[in-house]
């Protein structure tokens, strides 16, 4: 099993987010992938990432540095983002909870 810090661009601190988040592994990660992981630093972590993090992760699952991903994909993932978010506003505005990741 490769360590997360394996991952290209992903230094200890992004790793400790991730692990804090219950992602401990590179299968992890690729299993929700870089989006649905963000999402779930964001709600379960005990530090609030910044976008750089998104960018680290797209880089470390498709072997490129997160300033490329940041400069080439940078408009779509955040509409992509942001249309998870505004999803789950959607639900909560009607009170059914959604989770878009899994515990």
């Amino acid at each position: 099993m490769k360590s997360l810090t394996d991952l290209p661009g992903l230094g200890p601190k992004s790793a400790q987010m991730l692990e804090q988040a219950g992602i401990i592994s590179l299968e992890d990660l690729r299993e929700l992938g870089a989006i649905r992981a963000f999402i779930k630093v964001k709600q379960f972590g005990a530090t609030q990432p910044s976008l750089n993090l998104l960018y680290v992760l797209v880089g470390a699952l498709e072997g490129k540095h997160w300033l490329s991903i940041a400069k080439q994909q940078k408009a779509e993932l955040i509409m992509v983002l942001e249309g998870y978010q505004e999803l789950e506003q959607l639900f909560t505005e009607q009170g059914k909870p959604l989770s878009l990741i899994s515990s």
